[in-house]
């Protein structure tokens, strides 16, 4: 398992607390007391003040996450196996049982998880799950219930070598666990060079592949690196933290060797390179190497990595680099930020990647420390050779005040990629700024540049609200000459789909109609001119309606019967009953093998 959650304080959730989240709390509050299967009694929590706060575990998640785990929490999918004063376990069955301890109560809540995720990202929807069973189960602040209790209480019955020869017996059948003792029994008696060797052979053990790893095997393997990662974490911040930095570097590297032969679908290896990075950062604030050295060594790392294993080094290290080692760390930065060349505009011919992002963010680094907010745009200015590139930098200077740096920028990079394909967010927040400035000639003028360019609804509905219905007539006007010229091969390809769409909104509704006629349109803009126009041209509605249904029963598949079912019975609301009835009789019997589509059709 990998590093636990750290405890989430309630000052920084303060600003969570919105209206919003007050409705989850209480939603989750009812699905917490009226959900649970089975919980035991006490007096731990109540409904009124839950074990842990509903608005924290929710800030900690993010919506998607917290309404997965809200899901699985309905599923009775947790297992409370133990809750203890500061301690709850539990085991949530899933595609995969997973262990989580949560920790701490009220808005102080920590704890991890044995899934992927947690590894990957934090706080995971298994978390969720336990902390709403948790909340539920106003379970024993003794811990004299569940399931750990009454295994806790067994154990307790038999002597030592009873319980010897029950974990030796436990540990004959589980390669992993009897190599966890193995290395525990040496590393409790042996010297620091036995227990290095021995580490290091445990490590080289769980990480060799021995051949291509696939998806089904993937799983097995990343647990037994997380078991020797784990017995390195133990030791991290003892007397052995200078062997344990040591032994981490080792691990990471064999984790990125081993990469290429291993089908990682679900992510295990990135999440093992934040384990064995995280140990190394517990050994080295143990440890505390010389941090020169350490500067040097993290710089190397966080800029010519292959897998972003030491991302952001220079902010996890700080407080380990002192003010020595991040004056080095700044050094090699800034000496490595002026042999770079600046980039201004289109790149013609160049390489599109632009390597040295990570040095640009050590720098911002130390210029936010420094509260230089010059420095920061700076740093972004060097580096302008796309129009999102140009978007990032007007949009700090707008978050940093300064309104009039912003339109500046934004206007240089209109004018430098005017040959280009429009980026169309940048011409939008271009043209945002512009109308601020009391200047709605020219940003009018930049919409219409890129409409002619590249239309989109976007940048016609600002010319409407502009320019009200001469600028519709003129953007129509525009789409049809378009159109004219579009390849015949690709009859219903933009702007056709587009032309229609701006039709239906200025309700030209027979225009649209004859656009679809002529030239075509994708499927669903076909049925939203469909629902449309089904009051004034209702047959036309149905032979758009009919031609789908047959698209999905040929398909097959019950959401697609579902679907085409419920076209049946749109189409029935549009044309008389006798029509209606015969076309569903010659439907049943075209496709009467179909049994679950007849069994929608009634």
């Amino acid at each position: 398992m990998g590093p636990a959650f750290l405890l989430h304080s309630a000052d920084s959730n303060a600003a969570c607390r919105s209206e919003r989240h007050r409705r989850a709390g209480e939603r989750c509050r009812r699905n917490a007391a009226d959900n649970q299967p089975t919980a035991p009694t006490g007096d731990m929590t109540s409904k009124d003040n839950p074990r842990f706060d509903l608005y924290t575990i929710e800030a900690l998640a993010g919506d998607r996450v917290f309404a997965r785990g809200e899901a699985y929490f309905r599923s009775g999918a947790v297992d409370i196996q133990g809750i203890e004063p500061g301690r709850v376990l539990a085991r949530v069955v899933g595609t995969d049982d997973y262990r989580i301890v949560m920790t701490g109560q009220g808005t102080a809540v920590g704890g991890e998880c044995s899934c992927p995720a947690f590894e990957r990202e934090g706080f995971c929807k298994h978390m969720v799950a336990v902390a709403l069973a948790a909340n539920a189960a106003a379970g024993c602040e003794d811990g004299s219930g569940g399931v750990l209790a009454r295994v806790r209480d067994y154990l307790r019955t038999k002597d030592i070598e009873a319980l010897v020869e029950m974990v030796m017996d436990m540990a004959e059948r589980d390669p992993g666990m009897f190599g966890r003792l193995e290395i525990a029994a040496v590393a409790a008696g042996a010297d620091d060079k036995t227990f290095e060797s021995q580490m290091r052979v445990a490590v080289r053990d769980a990480t060799r592949t021995r051949g291509f790893v696939d998806y089904a095997r993937a799983p097995a393997w990343a647990a037994g690196v997380t078991a020797a990662l784990d017995l390195l974490a133990e030791t991290a911040s003892g007397p052995r933290a200078p062997l344990v930095t040591e032994l981490a570097d080792y691990a990471i590297s064999r984790i990125e060797r081993a990469i290429e032969d291993i089908d990682d679908s679900d992510g295990y290896c990135l999440a093992l390179l934040a384990h064995a990075q995280r140990v190394h950062l517990d050994a080295c604030r143990t440890a505390r190497p010389d941090p020169v050295e350490l500067a040097r060594d993290l710089y190397s790392r966080e800029t010519q990595s292959d897998y972003d294993t030491f991302r952001d080094a220079v902010v996890e290290y700080a407080d380990i680099l002192g003010e020595e080692g991040l004056a080095e760390y700044r050094r090699l930065a800034e000496e490595a930020w002026e042999e770079l060349p600046a980039r201004i505009g289109p790149r013609r011919g160049q390489d599109d990647r632009y390597g040295d992002l990570q040095v640009a963010s050590i720098l911002d680094f130390f210029a936010e420390r420094d509260g230089d907010v010059d420095q920061r745009i700076a740093l972004r200015a060097k580096n302008l050779s796309s129009q999102g590139a140009y978007l990032q930098l007007v949009e700090f200077c707008l978050a940093h005040g300064r309104e009039k740096a912003a339109l500046r920028r934004a206007e240089e990079g209109l004018w430098l990629f005017e040959d280009e394909r429009p980026d169309e967010r940048l011409v939008l927040f271009t043209a945002d700024l512009l109308l601020k400035s009391g200047r709605s000639a020219e940003a009018e003028a930049h919409l219409w540049r890129a409409f002619e360019k590249q239309p989109t609804l976007s940048l016609y509905g600002r010319l409407r609200a502009l320019g009200g219905e001469p600028a519709a007539q003129r953007a129509i006007g525009h789409l049809q000459q378009k159109l004219e010229g579009a390849p015949s091969s690709a009859p219903w390809s933009f702007p056709a789909d587009l032309l229609i769409t701006i039709m239906m909104e200025e309700e030209m509704i027979e225009a649209a109609w004859d656009v679809v006629r002529d030239r075509g349109a994708s499927r669903s803009v076909k049925e939203a001119l469909a629902r449309a126009s089904e009051t004034t041209h209702a047959d036309r509605a149905i032979a758009v309606y009919e031609e789908r249904v047959e698209e999905l029963a040929a398909v097959g598949g019950t959401p697609g019967y579902q679907e085409a079912a419920a076209l049946v019975t749109r189409m029935g609301a549009l044309r008389g009953e006798a029509e209606q009835r015969a076309y569903l009789a010659e439907l049943k019997e075209r496709h009467r093998r179909k049994r679950n589509l007849m069994k929608l059709l009634g």
